[in-house]
């Protein structure tokens, strides 16, 4: 194996490693306490699925996915009820969020 080869493999080897912490801090990954296989199995679909998300996420918008969550956790509508109306009040989001929105797949910010 050349010398470039070892150094690409290791810094396969930190990728999975980094990907390892971010699920379980991050993603808010906790330890799984799960009696059946099914369930077990369905866990950890959930958190790859998340995992492979994230990565996506941090690939296009160039920021990590925490930055990210941090950015949009306080972006959400509200729904109110008065009688029988029902009002949607939408979030105004900031140029930043906008600007990491935009950058993901699909129609962009609505």
């Amino acid at each position: 194996m050349s010398g470039h080869a070892v150094v690409a493999a290791y810094h396969d080897l930190w990728t999975v490693e980094q990907s390892f912490r971010m699920s379980t801090s991050d993603l808010k990954a906790r330890p799984i306490f799960h009696r059946t296989r099914e369930s077990t199995e369905a866990h950890l679909t959930i958190v790859f699925a998340a995992l492979a998300v994230s990565r996506v996420v941090q690939a296009r918008t160039g920021v990590s996915i925490k930055k990210f969550l941090t950015r949009l956790a306080p972006l959400r509508s509200v729904v109110l009820r008065t009688g029988e109306q029902r009002h949607t009040i939408h979030p105004v989001i900031p140029n930043e969020a906008t600007e990491l929105l935009e950058n993901l797949p699909g129609e962009g910010v609505h």
